[in-house]
C-alpha cells in the first residue's frame, strides 16, 4: 500500500528548467503543483467526504437521542435496528477507508514529493547560476532557503487540504444542521462566523509579513553562523572567538525580536478566539435549550446543536493555528523565492552548439571587463595564443591575470571583446563544452568532502580505477593517499577528505587537485600556481609532471614565482589591465621592462605579495 501511494507522482519527473522563473508566490506554486492536480483533486474530495462524514455523525447522535425517546427499546430496535447497522457499518468500513486513503494521499504522496521536487527543482536551479552570483551571497543562506523552503511549501498544502478544506465543509455541514433543527439557531453561528472571518483576516494580514521578516532573520543567523564555521581556522588563527560571537548575536537577537513580534500577533489571535467561542458556545447552547423549553426544539436538536458548537470551539483553535502555519509557511516560501527564483544571470546563447575544439587556438580581441565597477578587470586587451603554445601570465597584484582566466571559463562575459577558440565565440557555444575543454590546476584546490577516489574521478566519473591510480601517480599523490585512514575507518582511495578538503594538507589537496585535472586530460590547460603548495623535492617532480601533461597543449600559466614559467614558449606581463609586454624569457630580460625588474628584485623565486583579483 505504502509503495502505491508514495509512486503516484514522480518528483525527479522530466521537466523544462526555465531561466527566469515566476517571482510571484502563486504562479511559483502553480509550476510544482501541476503534476499533482489529480492527486490534489482526489484529497479535496476526501477531506470533503471526511468532514462531511464528521457532521452527519453528530447530526445522528441527535436523532439517536430522539429516537430513544419515543418508546420501548425492543419497539426501537424492531424499527430502526437495520438503519444503526447500517451506520455502525458506516462508521466501521467506509469511514475509516475514507481517512485512511485521506491520510495517506496526504502523508505518503504530496508530503514527500511536493517538498523533494521543490527541492529538486530548486537546487538545479541554483547550480545554474554563474560563479558571480554565488560570490554575492552566503553559501550558507542559499542552502538554508534551499532547504526550508519544500517542507514550507509541503506544510501549506498540508494545512489547505487537512485544515482549510475540512473547516470549510464542518462550518457549512453545522450551517445547514442548524438551519434544518431551527431557522433560529443560525443566526449566532452568522454572527460568530463573520467575527471569526473578520478575526483570520487581521491575523494572516499580520502573520505573512512577520512569518516572512521572522524566517529572513533566521536565514541571517543561518549565513553568518556557516561563514564563521567555513572560515573557522581565520577565526581560530586570530583568536577572534569574541568577535564572531558578537557578530552572530546581532543576527540571533534580531531574529529573536522578529519571532517575538510573530508571537504577539498569534497571541492576541488566541485571546480574540477564546471569547469568540465563549459566545459562540452560549448562544447556541442557550438559544436551543429556550427553544426546547418553548416546545420548538427536541432534546436530540439541543444535544446534536451542543455537541456541534463544542466540536466548533475545539476545531476552531486548530483552524486558526492551522491557517496561521499556512501563512507562515506561505512566508518561508516567500522568503526563499528570494534567492531559489532570480533569474539565471549567464544563459547558453539561444541557437548554442557544443564547442568544436580542433587545434586549441584561443584568440582574446579587444577584451575589457571591469565588473561593472568602471575599472580593474581588464582594458581592450588583445592577445592570440597559438595552438600549443605555452604562455605564462605574469602582473601584479590586480593586473587582471584571474579576470583573464575567469573570463576564458565564461564564469563572466565580457562586458566588450571577444574571446573566440579556434574561432568559435565563446558567448555562442554551450558553457558545459567549453568547461570540458579547460582543465585548471587553482593556487588553492577545494575539494568535495568525500572521498580521494569521487574528488579524482570528478576530472573524469568514466575513468578506470587503473587511469584514477595512474593520474595520481603522475602527480606524485598516490604513496600519500595509501596512508590515509577517516575517523569512520575508511583507508586510502576510499578515506573521505573533510569539507574542502580541511582534512589533507596544502600540498596533499593540490596534488589531488592536480591528479583531477590530469585525468580530465583537457586540450587546453590553466595553471593558477599549480606547485605553490608544494614543498621543493616534490615541486620538481611535479614540474616535471606538469611539463609532461603540458605537451600537445594549450597552456595559459599564472605564476609568481618567476622561475616556474621561465621556460614557457612566451610570458605576458599585464599591467593595469592591459599588456605591458609580451615575449620569451630571454627577450623580456633583454628588454629592460617590467618583467626584467620584477626578476631582478624577486626574493626566492616570487614577485612579490600577491592577492587574489
Amino acid at each position: 500500500m505504502f509503495r502505491f501511494f508514495e509512486g503516484l507522482v514522480d518528483p525527479y519527473r522530466p521537466y523544462t528548467p526555465s531561466n527566469t522563473p515566476p517571482r510571484k508566490l502563486w504562479p511559483f506554486l502553480r509550476e510544482y503543483i501541476i503534476p499533482f492536480r489529480g492527486v490534489f483533486t482526489v484529497t479535496a474530495l476526501l477531506s470533503v467526504l471526511a468532514a462531511a462524514a464528521d457532521v452527519v455523525l453528530i447530526w445522528y447522535v441527535g436523532r439517536v437521542v430522539d429516537l430513544l425517546a419515543q418508546g420501548k427499546p425492543q419497539e426501537i430496535w424492531a424499527s430502526y435496528g437495520t438503519e444503526i447497522l447500517a451506520v455502525g457499518f458506516a462508521v466501521l468500513v467506509l469511514r475509516p477507508l475514507i481517512l485512511v486513503a485521506n491520510v495517506a494521499l496526504l502523508h505518503n504522496t504530496i508530503l514527500p514529493n511536493f517538498g523533494t521536487m521543490i527541492r529538486y527543482r530548486a537546487h538545479n536551479h541554483v547550480l545554474r547560476q554563474p560563479v558571480g552570483w554565488f560570490e554575492s551571497d552566503f553559501a550558507g543562506r542559499i542552502a538554508n532557503r534551499i532547504m526550508q523552503t519544500p517542507p514550507a511549501a509541503g506544510d501549506a498544502v498540508f494545512q489547505t487540504f487537512d485544515a482549510v478544506a475540512f473547516a470549510s465543509v464542518t462550518v457549512v455541514g453545522a450551517g445547514v444542521m442548524l438551519a434544518e433543527a431551527d431557522l433560529r439557531l443560525l443566526v449566532p453561528l452568522l454572527i460568530w462566523f463573520a467575527l471569526y472571518a473578520a478575526l483570520v483576516k487581521w491575523t494572516l494580514r499580520r502573520a505573512g509579513p512577520a512569518s516572512k521578516a521572522s524566517s529572513d532573520a533566521r536565514s541571517a543567523v543561518t549565513g553568518r553562523v556557516v561563514d564563521a564555521y567555513s572560515n573557522i581556522h581565520s577565526v581560530k588563527m586570530f583568536a577572534h572567538h569574541d568577535l564572531e560571537m558578537r557578530y552572530a548575536t546581532e543576527a540571533i537577537e534580531t531574529a529573536r525580536v522578529k519571532f517575538q513580534q510573530e508571537m504577539r500577533i498569534v497571541t492576541k489571535m488566541d485571546l480574540a478566539l477564546t471569547v469568540l467561542n465563549g459566545f459562540l458556545i452560549v448562544a447556541v447552547t442557550g438559544w436551543a435549550l429556550l427553544l426546547w423549553y418553548q416546545g420548538q426544539a427536541s432534546v436530540g436538536t439541543v444535544a446534536a446543536a451542543t455537541t456541534l458548537v463544542l466540536r466548533l470551539n475545539n476545531m476552531t483553535y486548530w483552524i486558526m493555528w492551522a491557517t496561521t502555519s499556512l501563512v507562515q509557511a506561505l512566508g518561508v516560501v516567500a522568503e526563499g523565492m528570494e534567492t531559489i527564483t532570480q533569474p539565471i544571470g549567464l544563459v547558453d546563447a539561444a541557437a548554442a552548439r557544443p564547442l568544436r575544439l580542433t587545434e586549441g587556438r584561443i584568440d582574446l580581441q579587444a577584451v575589457s571587463h571591469h565588473y561593472g565597477r568602471g575599472s580593474g578587470g581588464l582594458q581592450a586587451v588583445t592577445l592570440t595564443i597559438r595552438p600549443g603554445e605555452r604562455i605564462g601570465l605574469v602582473g601584479r597584484s590586480g593586473a587582471g591575470k584571474s579576470t583573464l582566466v575567469k573570463l576564458m571559463l565564461r564564469f563572466y562575459d565580457p562586458e566588450a571583446g571577444r574571446i573566440l577558440i579556434d574561432g568559435q565565440d565563446i558567448t555562442q557555444v554551450t558553457q558545459d563544452s567549453l568547461r570540458r575543454e579547460i582543465g585548471m590546476v587553482q593556487q588553492d584546490s577545494s575539494l568535495l568532502h568525500r572521498s580521494v577516489r569521487e574528488n579524482i574521478l570528478y576530472g573524469r566519473p568514466d575513468a578506470t580505477e587503473a587511469e584514477m591510480i595512474a593520474a595520481a601517480q603522475r602527480a606524485e599523490a598516490h604513496e600519500f593517499i595509501l596512508t590515509l585512514e577517516d575517523p569512520e575507518g575508511r583507508r586510502g582511495y576510499d578515506a573521505h577528505v573533510g569539507e574542502r578538503g580541511v582534512k589533507l594538507s596544502g600540498g596533499q589537496r593540490q596534488r589531488v587537485g592536480l591528479a583531477r585535472v590530469i585525468l580530465k586530460d583537457a586540450p587546453i590547460l590553466i595553471l593558477d600556481e599549480a606547485t605553490s603548495a608544494l614543498d621543493s623535492e616534490v615541486e620538481a617532480a611535479i614540474q616535471d609532471a606538469l611539463y609532461g601533461v603540458m605537451q600537445g597543449k594549450t597552456v595559459i600559466a599564472i605564476a609568481h614565482r618567476l622561475s616556474t614559467i621561465a621556460a614557457m614558449d612566451r610570458i605576458v606581463v599585464l599591467e593595469d589591465g592591459r599588456v605591458a609586454e609580451d615575449g620569451s624569457h630571454a627577450d623580456l630580460l633583454a628588454q629592460g621592462g617590467l618583467y626584467a625588474r620584477f626578476w631582478a628584485r624577486q626574493s626566492g623565486g616570487f614577485i612579490g605579495t600577491e592577492e587574489t583579483e
